[in-house]
């Protein structure tokens, strides 16, 4: 439109000039025809600076409307279109949405710890890690237990939408805070305080298995159980009390039964050398008496050996022998008197005359 009507300004202008230029050259000085005020220059630059324009705001819009969203990895995005969730959560990457009609609500399925403790610490839920008070219970006979103990859990990515639309964005504090005191209760009041100590190990494992039981029940599956762990049981005054005396009185009972058992060891082992020393006297004794049984039957033998080689002859020859030294005897003391015995059956007998009481006997 503006073209135009420079346009047609311009095709005016053009003919006065021609018109005032005709009428000087024919006779100078006549009658001018109307002369046409100076009129603006209207050209706004064409349509390039409209379709500039426009496309600067289209820009501007897309910014402050934001039609995208970006999902991270560890986490999942809840789509609202007009108030009502898509049962199908978001995967990590670049999604485009309608401004004003839908909306992203990103949730995190990274693993979540809550940590049950005696001295609360401030924490910050981003981090993932929250502190919350001990779980106070009631043993078989009512004693108050405080149990510390950690849970690491995470959303089910595969039902993230249907669980925030069931159980809303706080749905750990409706579904793990409770059911993990529930389940603690259930355990440690079929216990007396007194056994927890000893029935550590069982209690940790039954705790585990209850709530993995109670959140896998649940209708999808909302959360899913990574780990349970037991740390500590804290019993009353008294029931420790209680239980160091009868530790002490069983380490006592210990003492007394390694006491007995190293006396009895002491016992045996001197036994055993008793036994070795009468062993070793035995083997010596049978041994000195195998060696004069052996001896006694050489003599025997010998003895034997001897009498089958005595003769007639050989028992003179013995008698003169011993003849012979009497009569050497006499040589030196001619006053003995010398009974001989014919035979040589007994022993020739010596005596002197100048002491009776002195014999001598020779064989």
């Amino acid at each position: 439109m503006a073209s135009d009507m420079n346009d047609y300004f311009n095709k005016k202008k053009s003919e006065g000039g021609g018109q005032k230029n005709s009428s000087g050259g024919s006779g100078g000085g006549g009658p001018k025809g109307p002369q046409m005020p100076n009129m603006p220059d209207f050209n706004f630059g064409g349509g390039k600076a409209t379709f500039s324009y426009f496309i600067i705001a289209v820009i501007i819009l897309l910014v402050l409307a934001k039609p995208f969203t970006v999902i991270q990895e560890g986490e999942r995005g809840i789509l609202s279109t007009n108030g009502r969730y898509q049962d199908q959560a978001l995967l990590p990457g670049l999604h485009f949405i309608i401004p004003v009609i839908q909306k992203v609500y990103v949730v995190d399925t990274k693993v979540r710890i809550i940590n049950y403790a005696s001295h609360l610490e401030a924490t910050n839920r981003a981090s993932g890690i929250v502190t919350k008070k001990a779980v106070t219970v009631l043993d078989k006979r009512g004693l108050p237990v405080s149990i510390e103990l950690t849970v690491q859990y995470r959303l089910n990515s595969q039902f993230a939408a249907q669980t925030i639309s069931n159980w809303g964005f706080s749905w750990e504090d409706k579904i793990i805070n409770p059911v993990v005191r529930d389940v603690v209760r259930n355990v440690v009041g079929k216990y007396d305080a007194e056994l927890l100590p000893m029935k550590r190990d069982t209690i940790a494992t039954e705790i585990e298995e209850g709530l993995r039981k109670n959140i896998a029940g649940l209708k999808n599956s909302p959360a899913i159980l990574q780990s349970v762990q037991l740390r500590d049981i804290i019993l009353p005054t008294k029931v420790k009390d209680q239980i160091e005396r009868v530790q002490i009185a069983k380490q006592e009972v210990q003492k007394a039964e390694q006491e007995v058992q190293r006396a009895k060891q002491e016992a045996l082992k001197k036994a055993a050398q008793a036994q070795g020393v009468a062993q070793q006297a035995r083997i010596e004794a049978k041994g000195h008496a195998d060696a004069i049984t052996i001896q006694a039957d050489a003599q025997a033998k010998a003895n034997l050996l001897i009498s089958k080689s005595l003769t007639k002859e050989l028992l003179q020859l013995e008698q003169i022998k011993v003849q012979g030294k009497f009569n050497e005897a006499l040589k030196v003391n001619k006053d003995a008197k010398i009974f001989l015995t014919p035979g040589g059956s007994t022993p020739n007998i010596w005596v002197d005359t100048k002491d009776t009481k002195k014999r001598t006997t020779a064989k």
